[in-house]
């Protein structure tokens, strides 16, 4: 019962459910961004190449023409352009988490005690020598 007792605690701890939601989110957020690269940016560089799919992209080193050897750089260029695009939008994401999280002026808290302390003293030194 201990094992069992112990992975309970484990599982309860919050960060363990937050990195769950974090893993299903970003299982979703991977889908979104996909689409994006698919079906918005994607059609516009084809169509400004020339209707060129990169995937199509390769050079054949060998083989049989039934079985070709192939580098296939065209799926390299789409999967570097998927990167650049989520780690863009993950950038603006971040940004706007920083933003929503950043403390106002009104949120600052006000001077210690010890430094209202302080600021008196300084003050009354300053009257008695000036």
């Amino acid at each position: 019962m201990g094992m069992v007792a112990e992975f309970r605690e484990f599982i309860q701890k919050g960060n363990v459910v937050d990195m769950a939601v974090g893993v299903i989110m970003g299982a979703a957020f991977g889908k979104i961004v996909n689409s994006v690269v698919a079906d918005v940016i994607m059609p516009p560089v084809g169509l400004a190449t020339g209707g060129v799919d990169f995937r199509d992209l390769r050079v054949v080193i060998g083989g049989t023409p039934e079985a070709p050897v192939s580098v296939n750089y065209g799926i390299f260029i789409q999967t570097l352009i998927d990167f650049l695009v989520i780690a863009v939008c993950v950038f603006f994401l971040v940004k706007a988490v920083n933003t929503l999280r950043r403390p106002s002026a009104a949120d600052a808290p006000g001077p210690t005690l010890d430094q209202q302390l302080l600021t008196e003293i300084r003050d009354t030194l300053k009257r008695q020598a000036g």
